[in-house]
């Protein structure tokens, strides 16, 4: 079946969902990208992707692909097919390498393969998963990069957890930062004035963006908001409901804020840059992040932020921030206050924002990514 010079890549991109939730979220951003870049690389590879949802579309995709019959939206089934059919798919496939940009790949695979991870907070903090999904990353995470060609990294605090706690040779650590959309940009003040009346939003907000789930310190937020005793400011945490979120709305109704906290649900990515622009503030406390894309976003958008120096974040945010403990109540406490009265620092903070998020292209990744699989690839090359 191969030609001399045929090197064909498997992408596995079952992670995608058409569906509005939190799994279009995150990770999903990341697969999506790459894939909508790496066929603007002119790197001379041959590719297929491989689909789970019937409800994507093959046009979205500048790349060939391949749907799979088996329902894998459904995550235990995603995991069988993933340990079970991948193999034999890549077989049918006569694939030189494969791309599994969450995690795990099959432990069976006839071929290389490169394993992107996103964090370790599974390992870390095991306490904000749900059990099944602790256990499978928990199991086979390190298996599978251990006997991977090369995995990506998208942070260097996450290269170093990999490293670490995976036990992953230095060598075969490769960090590849993500990307940020054009479309993350400062937008017309009344393009941005008429979607906050469409919408019915405050004048004044702090913003979150990302899924709800016990990572993200969101009961933390919303302790410090009701500190602020500010009765004009609203929060909003907008982002699909993941898992173990009750704390959050408990939290909320326990302060009585009720009437100043908002919850819009998943927010579609056609409209991520218009909340942005329309807050005053944007707030990313998380216990731990792996990179903290929306972060880089709201830098983007020249929305001052406030992040926590931790983990991976200082990486995202970088001399665009103000930076807090996220464990100490009082010092995002004040953080917010400096970061909606000190005009100054919000200014200076806009600025130093947006350099630093031009620095993070959805190009470049691929471009990366593209080289690292001619790379493996290459001839003569050991390991």
């Amino acid at each position: 079946m191969n030609t001399e010079n045929r090197q064909l890549i498997a992408l596995n991109a079952h992670l995608l969902t058409a569906a509005d939730s939190y799994r279009s979220a995150g990770i999903a951003v990341y697969v999506m990208n790459l894939l909508r870049h790496l066929a603007d690389v002119n790197d001379g590879l041959e590719y297929r992707v491989l689909l789970g949802d019937p409800g994507l579309a093959a046009e979205d995709f500048n790349l060939p692909v391949l749907f799979s019959r088996v329902p894998t939206t459904r995550p235990t089934v995603r995991v069988i097919w993933e340990q079970s059919i991948l193999p034999w798919v890549l077989r049918q496939l006569d694939a030189a390498l494969l791309h599994a940009p969450a995690f795990v790949g099959p432990l069976l695979s006839p071929c290389p393969q490169v394993i992107t991870v996103h964090d370790l907070s599974f390992l870390r903090h095991p306490k904000f998963f749900r059990r099944g999904n602790r256990l499978y990353l928990q199991t086979f995470t390190g298996i599978a990069c251990r006997r991977a060609a090369a995995v990506i990294a998208v942070s260097n605090f996450t290269a170093g957890e990999v490293r670490t706690l995976l036990r992953v040779p230095a060598e075969r650590v490769h960090i590849i930062y993500h990307g940020v959309d054009p479309r993350f940009r400062p937008l017309p003040l009344q393009e941005v004035a008429t979607f906050r009346r469409a919408m019915q939003l405050p004048e004044r907000f702090v913003l979150y963006l990302g899924t709800l789930e016990p990572r993200k310190n969101l009961p933390q937020l919303v302790r410090a908001f009701a500190r602020l005793r500010d009765p004009d400011l609203h929060l909003v945490l907008a982002g699909g409901r993941g898992w173990l979120y009750e704390e959050v709305y408990a939290e909320v109704e326990r302060l009585g804020l009720g009437a100043r906290v908002h919850f819009p649900g998943f927010v579609a990515a056609e409209a991520q840059a218009l909340w942005y622009n329309a807050a005053a503030a944007f707030v990313y406390i998380s216990h731990y992040e792996g990179f903290g894309l929306p972060v880089v976003e709201a830098l983007a958008c020249g929305v001052p932020t406030l992040a926590a120096a931790r983990t991976s974040l200082p990486e995202a945010a970088g001399d665009g921030a103000l930076l807090v403990t996220p464990d100490d109540e009082t010092a995002v406490v004040e953080g917010l206050h400096r970061l909606l009265t000190d005009a100054a620092l919000r200014d200076a903070l806009r600025q130093r924002g947006l350099a630093h998020a031009a620095r993070f292209s959805w190009e470049e990744t691929a471009r990366q990514t593209a080289a690292l699989y001619r790379h493996i690839l290459s001839p003569g090359r050991e390991g």
